[in-house]
């Protein structure tokens, strides 16, 4: 897993829950830490929605705890998830039915995996998808070629 080292170096699966062990390390996209989130910034409305997305760091802080904790399949869940996020939801979803089984040649899901590299510089996700491809391709559960 590529995490971002400098994210909390010396993080462990004692920090589990961050929110509670680490609260210092987690904030929303827009800078708000766990301490700002309250009741009464929500009525005053210093409280959006983006506030309540959750960040790709704190994904890859999760992701660190897992692999902490030798948990390397979760730890990736958690790194692509992070990569996930600047993605638009509409993309995602695109892809997502992309890679069902039958639903795109190797080509389109080459492309698909060259677009996540680079256009939003997701190369956990990239790789998955040329996994999906491999796999795909050795259980003939490509579509055909136009």
């Amino acid at each position: 897993m590529s995490t971002n080292p400098d994210l909390a170096p010396d993080l462990t699966a004692a920090d589990y829950p961050l929110s509670v062990h680490r609260p210092e390390l987690l904030h929303t996209p827009t800078g708000k830490t766990l301490d700002d989130l309250t009741m009464a910034a929500v009525v005053s409305g210093d409280i959006t929605s983006e506030d309540l997305r959750i960040s790709p760091e704190t994904l890859a802080l999760q992701g660190q705890l897992a692999a902490a904790a030798g948990r390397r399949q979760l730890a990736e869940n958690f790194q692509r998830a992070s990569e996930m996020t600047t993605i638009p939801d509409a993309e995602v979803l695109e892809m997502y039915n992309s890679l069902r089984p039958n639903a795109s040649t190797a080509a389109q899901l080459e492309e698909i995996a060259s677009k996540l590299e680079n256009t939003y510089s997701a190369t956990t996700c990239a790789a998955l998808v040329r996994e999906a491809a491999q796999v795909y391709a050795a259980r003939n559960l490509l579509a055909e070629e136009a």
